[in-house]
């Protein structure tokens, strides 16, 4: 599959942004047990340095998360490999993001073909979000939102990722998934966490099933601007 995005000149990076660091990337992956080969090229393809303060852009194609502001992070490349990897077990065509952050994981998804659709709690962060997916050509759509209430007028979706962490999943976003559809998201507090994907059954009831331990940043409720 050929990710679908527009990369312009400084999107390709030179140095530590270079293609060749992010096929290393890439490998590193596929060693700690990504399979999806789609999932993978996406990774390769979509510009992470772009998401990430100039500050930081020689360190973007290391494993490992880094600080985007508003003590918010971009997830560390393993966490946004894994967690579309499980999303993607169910082929799902239209898929609803809670927070956008950076907006990586948005672009990753856009860039498998996906309809993405994705909520921000953060303002700021969301027109810096916004302004990258333009340059990238991707067509994602997004809204400044509490994202606990998820996107409603949008559902159901045959996915939802969520890359905050709540106590537990919540009501709102299991309403809005398609039957047979899942949702990926990190569950627990600040010393324990871990990713879960859910899917729902005919009935309505839900299968759930724990995937690894992580470290996400808190769900919060309400907005900022």
């Amino acid at each position: 599959m050929t990710p679908r995005l527009r990369l312009q000149p400084e999107s390709v990076g030179m140095g530590m942004t270079s293609q060749r660091v992010r096929d290393r990337l890439v490998e590193r992956l596929r060693e700690n047990g990504i399979q999806d080969e789609n999932v993978l090229n996406a990774i390769r393809t979509v510009p992470r340095h772009l998401f990430v303060d100039e500050a930081l852009a020689t360190r973007a194609y290391e494993d490992t998360a880094l600080p985007i502001g508003h003590s918010q992070t971009i997830s560390q490349p393993w966490v946004v490999a894994r967690m579309t990897e499980v999303l993607m077990q169910t082929r799902p065509r239209k898929v609803l993001e809670i927070g956008t952050g950076s907006g990586y994981q948005g672009a990753v998804l856009a860039a498998l073909g996906l309809e993405v659709h994705t909520v921000e709690r953060i303002g700021d962060l969301l027109r810096q979000a916004r302004k990258r997916f333009r340059h990238l050509g991707l067509n994602v759509r997004s809204k400044h939102d509490d994202g606990r209430i998820g996107w409603p007028e949008h559902g159901p979706f045959d996915g939802i990722l969520v890359t905050a962490a709540a106590p537990a999943l919540v009501d709102a976003l299991i309403d809005q998934l398609a039957i047979g559809a899942s949702l990926v998201a990190p569950v627990g507090g600040a010393g324990s966490q871990t990713l879960v994907k859910l899917t729902k059954r005919e009935d309505g009831s839900v299968d759930e099933e724990h995937l690894a331990p992580v470290v996400f940043v808190p769900l919060l409720s309400g907005t900022l601007d």
